[in-house]
Parts: C-alpha cells; structure tokens; sequence
C-alpha cells in the first residue's frame, strides 16, 4: 500500500503488520500508555524511501522528528513519555540494558531475519543454519529465565518489549524448544503472552496469526 500522510500533530507509527521490529514497538506504545496514529506498510513500499534513506520499518514521526531505528525509537518514548518506565535510571543498569539491546539485535534478530527472509530471496541452507544456531542458543542460555519472573529482572523492562514479540514467532520460525529443559522460557513467554498491553500492541493480522499463544483480548 502507499504511505499514508501523517497527521499534523501527535506520534504516527509506520509499521508493518506482522515483523518483530514493528511488534516490539507498538509493544513499547501500548505499555507506556501512549496515544499514537498507526500506518500500516509494507517493507517494499517505494514510498517508505521518501520518509528515511534505508525504507526501515517501524518509523516514527512527531512533529518534525523522524526516528528509524527501533532501539533508538524505544528509548526516545521511553524518556520522553516518563510514564510507566522500561529503561533503567541508574548509568550503570541502563547501560547494561542497551547491551543486552545490541546483542539481541546483532544475534538473535539477524539470525531471524534470516529464517523469516522472503522467499524471493531465501537461502534454504542459511535459514536452516539460522535456524538452528539460534534454538541452540536460546537452550543454552535457558537459565537466564529461571531466577525472574522477568529478564533478568523482577521488573518488567524494555528487554522484555524486544524479546517477546520474538518469542511469539519462533515457532513460525520452525524452531522448537524442548519443553522440559525449556521450562523457565516457555513460563516466561506464557507471563508475558498473556499482558493486556502486549495483546493490544499486535495487529488484526498478528492476533490471527498467533491466536493459539495470546488470551483473548
């Protein structure tokens, strides 16, 4: 579809309508309880090159702001709109936090990038490879979710809004996590599947897509 116009005044969010980027976002959106203008579209939308260089999704614009990296995106809401914090306050956690965001991003949402390509330029050798560096990972590092009830936390933070909308896609990914050696992540992802905010961040075509994983909203 074409990109729409955004209004005048307010937060507008360009996003597509099932990609993890976009979710964790919304995601941010909706937890922080910030009123936004949601535009739906695609990845190839010629029309995307004319609001930032790189057509990435999700975009945001307020005003005469236009943000296009979403770890950029999420601390920008995050202190901008005080409310219902996600980041840490202290230098020293916070910035153990945009650690955790660069691996996450350089890691696990490269390697999904490369099991959820499109196919018209899909490498089935890669994907497998991808695919199955990133359940090794994710068994192996099982333990990080034992002791919390969040990441690593007992507080729900901004590394929560990034992974989840990454675990709800991973068996779309083809990758299976054994359920009893898995046990601290799949209670996790059942605590955070089942948040009202994370339900009212997905799209129309995400709460059909994923209607087996979400409580009704």
């Amino acid at each position: 579809m074409s990109v729409e116009t955004a209004p005048a005044q307010g937060i507008t969010i360009y996003s597509h309508s099932d990609d993890f980027r976009s979710h964790w976002i919304r995601y941010v959106l909706t937890e922080k309880a910030i009123r936004y203008h949601l535009i739906i579209v695609d990845h190839e939308d010629e029309d995307l090159a004319s609001l930032n260089p790189y057509n990435q999704l999700p975009m945001l614009i307020e005003n005469n702001l236009k943000l296009y990296h979403s770890p950029i995106i999420s601390e920008y809401l995050d202190d901008r709109y005080r409310q219902n914090k996600l980041y840490a306050d202290s230098p020293a956690a916070r910035a153990e936090q945009r650690q955790y965001i660069w691996r996450f991003e350089h890691d696990w949402f490269k390697l999904a990038d490369h099991i959820l390509c499109h196919p018209d330029t899909l490498d089935l050798a890669a994907q497998q490879q991808a695919r199955q560096q990133l359940q090794d990972t994710l068994i192996a590092l099982t333990p990080l979710f034992q002791h919390f009830p969040y990441f690593m936390s007992e507080n729900f933070t901004i590394l929560d809004c990034m992974l989840a909308p990454i675990f709800i896609r991973l068996k779309a990914m083809g990758i299976h996590l054994p359920i009893k050696p898995c046990r601290p992540i799949h209670l996790y992802c059942q605590r955070i599947f089942q948040r009202p905010a994370f339900i009212q961040s997905m799209t129309a075509e995400e709460k059909n897509r994923f209607a087996a994983f979400i409580t009704n909203s």
